[in-house]
């Protein structure tokens, strides 16, 4: 049976953010994922779990100037001590807040910027990441992102996730496989699931859904969910699957979808 983890960050906007733990634990989820913490102190967001007995099952390490644009700054070219940092501060909130996942943004690269340059400090920031999250038990996940989205973000694909990860060969570095993104660049998700769940390394650490085109319910759109969960379950895979979703009225009333699950 899959279990399902409500992106806070997309997910119950009608309220302030501290106040969804309890709306999502109301509706019936047992986790909750969110873009970024750190405008909060962890022990404010760890009580919201523990009182709303919620398990944290993802979020994304600093990505840059957010505000201005940035979307990650793994790849980016001289700002490698910022990313450093950056991991560093993303891997005090998981010791608080207890997940066991954290995703990297790549970042942005325009047409005129050195691709191979941008890939190798990828490569570099990644190691770093993996091997610093690898004692405390925590999991690196990097996530391709369709461009319609994020225009010129690094990583759009799942064979280049793979393949970097590949490469790497951290034993704590997967690939976070986002079904809306990759039915926007690439299609085919059934295949790639299969082909990718089960790799002898890297493979997938974290899904998310949403409807495609316009990210609504998963039940919204042109993805046959129902199938794929039972894909998914098929494939033995057990970790949380993320509704990365900005829901179409209000969020407890579109959660039809979702009552045969729990």
């Amino acid at each position: 049976m899959p279990r399902f983890a409500a992106n806070l960050t997309m997910m119950y906007p009608e309220h302030a953010f501290l106040d969804r733990f309890a709306a999502a634990a109301k509706d019936g989820f047992k986790a909750v994922e969110f873009l970024f913490p750190y405008d909060f102190p962890a022990a404010d967001i760890k009580t919201r779990l523990t009182d709303n007995g919620l398990t944290q099952a993802l979020f994304n390490a600093p990505p840059g100037d957010w505000s201005a644009g940035e979307r990650g700054i793994a790849s980016l070219p001289g700002r490698e001590d910022e990313f450093r940092a950056s991991v560093d501060k993303a891997l005090e909130y998981t010791a608080a807040l207890g997940n066991q996942k954290l995703h990297v943004m790549a970042g942005l690269i325009t047409p005129e910027q050195p691709r191979e340059k941008h890939r190798a400090v990828y490569m570099k920031n990644l190691d770093y990441a993996a091997k610093a999250a690898q004692g405390a038990g925590i999991g690196i996940v990097i996530e391709p992102i369709n461009t319609r989205d994020i225009p010129g973000f690094f990583l759009n694909r799942q064979d280049e996730a793979q393949s970097i990860c590949d490469e790497i060969g951290a034993p704590n570095l997967q690939v976070q496989f986002d079904i809306y993104h990759c039915q926007i660049v690439e299609g085919d998700i059934a295949v790639k699931l299969k082909r990718d769940m089960k790799r002898p390394n890297a493979g997938i650490g974290h899904i998310q859904i949403a409807g495609v085109p316009d990210r609504n319910e998963p039940d919204i759109g042109e993805i046959n969910y129902p199938y794929l969960f039972d894909l998914i379950d098929s494939l033995g895979y057990d970790g949380w699957i993320g509704c990365e979703y900005r829901p179409k009225a209000g969020t407890s009333d579109g959660l039809g979808w979702l009552k045969s699950y729990l």
